[in-house]
């Protein structure tokens, strides 16, 4: 329930910073990565100090080696919360989080018992892994589709198939110019043209 509340919290509370002017998240999607980012902290974190034991008792019997596993996943969280904060890195970092959503999720099915409390429930652990995927998933579209957007920049081809013609300066700062134009060399068998 906690990372829940912190990635509604900080999601929130960056999105009001951005609506006021405080801060500078210049797309929602920013605010949402900044969520994510605090909601990995947290669960991350949490593979090494004070849940581990927990943690380590929801990995299935059927797989080896649960403390190493418990390892690895926490490092892999942390270092994507951390990628999440940077663009260049946002995408592949989202992608990776919500492909461990999905191969981690047994472990949420065998770790809910009709004994725990409501929200250790199957039910309720299904619905918040399923707002935690949507939201990487939302980052995972929302960078993929950063590229394309109208009025962006579109990259500049270079190479043997990049386009040989150029648009005119139409602005009347300056007249276009002609492009040069080949000269062939003289040879003796030439006439002469009469120039010295």
């Amino acid at each position: 329930m906690e990372p829940f509340v912190v990635l509604i919290a900080v999601t929130g509370l960056l999105l009001l910073a951005r609506a006021l002017g405080a801060a500078r998240p210049r797309r929602p999607a920013a605010a949402l990565r900044g969520g994510l980012a605090a909601m990995f902290t947290l669960t991350g974190t949490a593979h090494f100090v004070g849940m581990r034991e927990e943690i380590i008792a929801m990995v299935p019997s059927a797989l080896p080696a649960p403390g190493l596993l418990v390892t690895l996943t926490g490092i892999a969280e942390l270092a994507c919360a951390v990628g999440l904060l940077w663009s260049r890195t946002a995408l592949r970092s989202a992608a990776a989080l919500s492909a461990m959503l999905v191969v981690m999720f047994p472990a949420n099915v065998y770790a809910a018992d009709g004994a725990a409390s409501w929200w250790d429930r199957l039910g309720p652990r299904t619905a918040v892994q399923c707002v935690f995927l949507a939201a990487t998933v939302t980052v995972v579209v929302r960078h993929r589709d950063r590229g394309t957007a109208p009025g962006r920049a579109r990259p500049v081809h270079t190479g043997p198939l990049a386009p040989t013609c150029h648009a005119p300066d139409l602005s009347g700062a300056h007249a276009p110019s002609l492009p040069p134009t080949r000269t062939r060399e003289r040879s003796d068998s030439d006439p002469p043209s009469g120039r010295p």
